[in-house]
């Protein structure tokens, strides 16, 4: 298996306006992306540019939808991998094939942006029955993390932080914190998926404490059913 094949070169153009970020996670990406706008200006006095960046948080909350917003400002381009779907029995295989993945968003100076980062960066103090090979591995990112060329961006994200090797977390300069949004956010976003359909389709009975990801699936199953039975009581009196 080639890893590098796996990987999503993602024409999406997601705008920093489409993600629904806090506050303080706005600031850091607003930030963040400042620091890649000045690079130059900023080496000049002898500051690192932040080019390593940790998504953190629950699953449908925004972070991959993040990742594109920020590629886009930066006018980079994006390779996705999903780690989860890479993991071979062969560790130096995988090993192997996640340095090509790396070289490929070097060369292109990309943001490469990893998901599922657990599945990799699992602590080498784990009781996993290979723990040889996976802290071989462990080591393999660490070193590929602290090569990666500062005008290239790298980005990960996880949903559990808490299995994460700590020398793996510590090499990130910065750690974004995702977290489910509030009813008011929420009400915010479902107004926006909301806007493009006629009124009549727009009253729903709304969901909270439910994720983004979760908040629009249900949105639309709710939006395709009003149609489907509004489609379906014409032909009804069609055939009356």
């Amino acid at each position: 298996m080639n890893v590098v094949d796996l990987v999503i070169n993602n024409k999406d153009r997601v705008s920093l306006e489409d993600v629904f970020l806090n506050k303080e996670n706005s600031k850091s990406i607003q930030q963040l992306i400042k620091e890649h706008k000045y690079v130059d200006e900023l080496n000049r006095y002898g500051l690192p540019v932040n080019n390593k960046v940790i998504l953190e948080g629950n699953s449908g909350c925004g972070k991959t939808m993040t990742a594109k917003a920020i590629a886009n400002a930066l006018g980079k381009n994006i390779l996705i991998l999903d780690l989860s779907n890479v993991i071979c029995s062969r560790i130096g295989e995988t090993s192997q094939n996640i340095k090509g993945v790396f070289d490929k968003a070097a060369r292109e100076k990309a943001v490469l942006f990893l998901d599922e980062f657990d599945q990799i960066g699992k602590s080498r103090g784990s009781a996993d029955k290979d723990v040889g090979e996976m802290r071989r591995l462990v080591n393999t990112i660490i070193q590929l993390i602290d090569y990666y060329p500062t005008d290239a961006l790298l980005i990960c994200a996880t949903n559990h932080p808490e299995i994460i090797d700590w020398a793996l977390l510590r090499r990130f300069q910065l750690s974004i914190q995702f977290k489910m949004p509030t009813e008011e956010v929420l009400d915010k976003y479902y107004n926006q998926l909301l806007a493009p359909f006629p009124e009549k389709l727009q009253d729903i009975e709304r969901k909270y404490q439910i994720s983004f990801a979760e908040a629009k699936d249900y949105t639309y199953t709710l939006i395709k059913s009003k149609v489907i039975g509004a489609l379906e009581q014409k032909e009804k009196i069609k055939l009356e």
